[in-house]
């Protein structure tokens, strides 16, 4: 399979699987339309109280990201959006069968058309690939779109989360080494996101109270900064959004 026209078949697959129930014959419908048709405000009776309506976790691998993510989700009322299981469920393979069978740059392209998906959608918390966030313009549309929080954790915890699992990247003779030279390579970007928590040693629901503390003070701030800058037409924060 080549990347020629790849962009469609992200497209086609994304509808085949998350058009349910299927539109009327003749019916024009877009993917955007009916993911946020699906990723509605959970509960629609009253008024849910929240910092933020879409946020993403960014982070090495096996720094909890898909857990934690997950887990804010329900803290927030907010759908559950995972990539890489969007990824295998729209290529029908497995990541590692991707790596070795399509590329790696196959991948990353059907990556960025899910990045350009996913951030059009509201009342979701997206868990992001371990390299999603390292790629320039999926670092861009990402922070543009919202907060994006980076988990973090040491090395040797990632390796003892992922030294059983079949991760292309890991496949190395010394995966702690490997892991050691990917972090460093990927701080960088990492550094850019908008929050930063450790995950080292700590129950879920402990990070998910700090992220949830830090989404509150970044909508503040956001809001404040927007008032200020346009007093008139103050942006409002997104506590009553729905």
């Amino acid at each position: 399979m080549t990347t020629d026209g790849w962009a469609e078949r992200v497209e086609a697959a994304l509808l085949a699987a998350l058009l349910d129930p299927p539109a009327a014959e003749g019916e024009p419908v877009t993917l955007t339309d009916r993911l946020s048709s699906r990723l509605s405000p959970m509960n629609g009776s009253g008024l849910i109280e929240r910092p933020v309506t879409w946020v993403a976790l960014a982070g090495f691998m096996g720094t909890g990201k898909s857990r934690i993510g997950w887990e804010l989700s329900r803290a927030l009322a907010l759908h559950f959006v995972d990539t890489d299981k969007l990824i295998t469920r729209v290529v029908g393979k497995s990541i590692p069968e991707v790596f070795a069978q399509e590329g790696e740059s196959y991948f990353r392209a059907c990556e960025a058309e899910v990045v350009r998906r996913v951030t059009r959608l509201d009342h979701a918390v997206v868990s992001l690939g371990g390299g999603t966030f390292i790629h320039e313009a999926n670092r861009r549309t990402l922070l543009e779109r919202g907060p994006v929080v980076v988990l973090w954790a040491s090395p040797e915890t990632v390796y003892q989360r992922t030294r059983h699992s079949d991760r292309p990247l890991l496949q190395s003779a010394d995966p702690l080494s490997r892991i050691r030279t990917l972090m460093d390579e990927r701080e960088e970007h990492y550094r850019q996101g908008t929050i930063h928590v450790h995950s080292d040693g700590r129950p879920a629901e402990e990070i998910v109270e700090e992220v949830t503390q830090r989404l509150w003070d970044w909508a503040d701030a956001d809001a404040a900064l927007g008032a200020e800058a346009s007093p008139e037409h103050g942006r409002l924060g997104e506590r009553a959004a729905d």
